[in-house]
């Protein structure tokens, strides 16, 4: 059993942001730390040999998967889901986008997206970082290979938290022949150390996938499935990161938007700092409240059912606080926590 902690005395509060709802979410004021005893699940090194081709074989079958239940489930009225579209019908029909394609329902993999990485690498945020999440997508591949080579650490999660939580890798965990594949999700799940939620890590950068995002406000629209905030989230709950820490995203000039309306945006919405692309530096000067935790109205007992660590924190903290969390409306969502977890 692996420890939490959470702020002490437990207390729900409600916060208003951009005229939505009022949204109860755990306080995470400075009171004296309280420990939580929560499972953080192993990883394949159980004295198996590691299977890299049937893991990624059914990474990409449970992907396809996901994106078929996501183009099913969609409202294709609804005004984040519009701009979606727009944005990778357009990449499509001008060949701004890189395999894996079509881009629809996923963050996409640019034209250029090595040349925006060498710009992010070259901030000031990036060469101070000794420690840099960056989500698994293809087009920050390079983002994940800069801070390898660099000497950094690299915290990314397992595609849709479905086998786990977050896993660290180092350059002294590699060898050269292995440090590309370790920016892979099967060089993830192959070399990581998986982290546990008691782990005293602090995260110095952020680095986050995007569809489309708003330049003058840091407004930022992922692929539609959450999992960019629930990741944030759980890693404000460990005390890795807070409201000073840099969000940076990578994509093409195409993705800039200006009709992103942040009078809409709900209060787990993540804003950027930094946007990087092929051509420019972009500093937004965001005004939008980043995120203070995990916000469990918000998380349907759909999403619960699908990512065991949320499942075993949730429970834990009803435990110890007597109190029960809220749960979101029910939805439906595409089978990606079904893993068999081969090797």
């Amino acid at each position: 059993m692996d420890a939490f902690r959470l702020s002490h005395p437990f207390m729900l509060t409600t916060t208003n942001v951009y005229n939505a709802t009022s949204l109860c979410t755990l306080s995470l004021a400075t009171h004296p730390r309280r420990w939580f005893k929560v499972k953080a699940g192993s990883n394949h090194k159980n004295n198996q040999p590691f299977d890299a081709v049937a893991f990624e074989a059914e990474r990409l079958e449970l992907d396809a998967e996901a994106r078929q239940a996501m183009a099913e489930a969609a409202d294709p009225k609804a005004w984040k889901w519009v701009i979606r579209k727009r944005i990778w019908d357009t990449m499509e029909a001008r060949n701004f986008a890189n395999n894996p394609r079509p881009v629809h329902h996923r963050i996409p993999n640019f034209v250029g997206a090595s040349v925006a990485a060498q710009k992010m690498r070259e901030l000031d945020v990036f060469q101070v970082a000794q420690c840099v999440k960056v989500n698994p997508d293809s087009p920050q591949k390079q983002v994940r290979f800069f801070t390898l080579s660099d000497g950094k650490k690299l915290l990314t999660p397992q595609p849709r938290l479905r086998t786990g939580f977050f896993s660290v890798l180092e350059s002294s965990m590699l060898s050269l022949d292995t440090m590309n594949e370790g920016c892979t999700s099967v060089g993830v799940a192959k070399h990581g150390r998986p982290i546990r939620l008691d782990e005293k890590i602090k995260v110095d950068l952020i680095v986050i996938g995007s569809v489309a995002v708003d330049p003058r406000t840091g407004a930022r629209l992922g692929k539609g499935e959450g999992f960019a905030e629930l990741e944030y989230g759980m890693l404000r709950y460990m005390g890795a990161i807070d409201d000073s820490t840099p969000v940076v995203t990578s994509v093409h000039d195409c993705q800039l938007v200006d009709d992103i309306p942040v009078e809409k945006l709900l209060i787990h919405d993540v804003p950027v700092d930094i946007i990087c692309t092929p051509t420019q530096v972009i500093f937004t000067h965001t005004t939008i409240p980043k995120p203070q935790g995990i916000y469990w109205d918000k998380l349907s007992p759909e999403k619960l059912g699908q990512i065991r660590i949320l499942r075993e924190l949730k429970k834990r903290i009803e435990q110890e606080t007597g109190q029960k969390l809220p749960t979101g409306p029910s939805e439906k969502l595409p089978p990606t926590a079904q893993r068999s977890r081969r090797g």
